[in-house]
């Protein structure tokens, strides 16, 4: 059989992806891998398969940076490569498909240079107007591979949210390529979402860290929350990894899935330390470690102490200072705290970031909250911020939320795919 160089190319990009394929709608978990064995990506299994699970239908992908192989390949190159799929669209989520946009942008519309592929901008578009926007790119399945980092305000997993009701609107179908959860997925932790203040940084009560992978959530949003919008959903699960396992344990390349994530120990501090998002303090945007540094003008030494002072496990806190380059205090020189994770089985982010939160409203006078409570939006009601304001500690605020964490975390463990 005589192959061409696009199908050479697309073959290529399943070189690698050795084992069976984990094609399912969410029945039972994938098989264990050995201690050596590196993951293989949804991904990797699709095309190890021969991308039977696209073949005969008109493939658009919503991807980002992260969208790879092993090999450090974009799935979209790969994939319009080979003659086994016939990809006629990319879908560009928050900070866009090549992920050069800041937070809250988007890169727009326009055609991809290396492959001529025209790119459509879903940011901001759900519903209706998202259904639109696949009927007008003539595709028949709508491909999701994003890497999330496991916290419910990261906006990826409200994307494939939108996409997946959109889709049932549409009539298209849904696969879930699946990737790792970089902070593990041994646990739910933190506040569930109360429907009052859902937003694209939450659309519905799960847990702020929830422990889960994108293919589970896929499978939890199309069983508990889409009701008669339900989509027909496949999902492509992961080989070799586990649940207690993180990123640095995959074996895979880390590819910054936004621009202020530029490390796998920034994701695992982000459930936690993104909270000051909703404060007038720094989260650390405009230097090189966002999320693990935080701090303003006038903060001294008296916070790291009173931060380590909680006795948290897992997490010390370090005096720090920095100026960053832009977003919050943009230019001016901050003292604030740098979290070091020296035990990451016993860190817990979110308790982290609550006690961050009571001990710089306790060590600085200066310590606010955004004025449009920004807070509310990101912890899911406005417990924390009224708790906090109240003078409560970490434990009276963790066991405000107990009870909604385990009706949340009895139902997610219906939609777990693996050990």
């Amino acid at each position: 059989m005589t192959v061409s160089r696009r199908g050479v190319l697309g073959l290529a990009g399943a070189a690698g992806a050795a084992g069976a394929l984990g094609v399912a709608g969410g029945v039972g978990p994938a098989g264990a891998a050995g201690a050596a064995e590196r993951v293989r990506t949804g991904f990797e299994r699709l095309a190890a398969d021969g991308y039977a699970e696209l073949a005969g239908q008109r493939v658009g992908v919503v991807t980002n940076p992260t969208g790879i192989t092993a090999d450090a390949r974009h799935l979209v190159d790969v994939l319009h490569a080979d003659e086994r799929v016939d990809l006629v669209a990319v879908f560009g989520p928050e900070h866009g498909f090549r992920g050069t946009a800041q937070a809250g942008g988007s890169e727009g519309a326009g055609r991809d240079p290396a492959t001529g592929l025209p790119v459509y901008d879903a940011y901001g578009k759900s519903g209706q107007k998202l259904a639109d926007l696949f009927t007008a790119a003539g595709i028949d399945t709508v491909v999701f591979d994003i890497q999330d980092v496991g916290a419910r305000f990261y906006t990826y997993i409200w994307t494939l949210y939108d996409c997946m009701r959109a889709a049932a609107l549409a009539g298209k179908a849904v696969v879930v390529l699946d990737r790792p959860n970089p902070a593990g997925g041994r646990r739910a932790a933190g506040p569930v979402l109360e429907p009052a203040y859902a937003s694209f940084v939450g659309r519905e009560p799960i847990a702020l860290a929830h422990g889960m992978t994108a293919a589970e959530l896929a499978l939890l949003f199309n069983g508990e929350f889409l009701g008669g919008d339900r989509v027909k959903l496949r999902t492509v699960r992961m080989s070799g990894w586990r649940r207690e396992s993180f990123f640095g344990e995959t074996g895979l390349p880390w590819v910054p899935p936004s621009p202020n994530m530029p490390t796998a120990d920034t994701a695992l501090a982000y459930a936690g330390t993104c909270l000051f998002e909703g404060t007038n303090l720094s989260e650390g945007r405009g230097t090189t470690t966002p999320f693990e540094l935080l701090g303003a003008q006038g903060v001294d030494r008296r916070w790291a102490e009173a931060a380590n002072g909680l006795g948290l496990p897992g997490v010390w806190f370090r005096e720090a200072w920095f100026t960053p380059a832009f977003s919050k205090h943009a230019g001016k020189v901050c003292g604030g705290v740098r979290l070091i994770v020296h035990d990451r089985e016993a860190f817990d982010p979110v308790r982290a970031g609550i006690g961050l939160l009571v001990t710089a409203r306790r060590a600085w006078s200066g310590f606010g909250w955004r004025t449009d409570h920004w807070i509310d939006r990101l912890t899911g009601s406005d417990r924390v911020r009224t708790m906090v304001d109240a003078g409560a500690g970490v434990e009276e605020v963790a066991g405000a939320w107990a009870a909604g964490l385990a009706r949340f975390a009895a139902v997610r463990e219906e939609y777990l795919l693996y050990p």
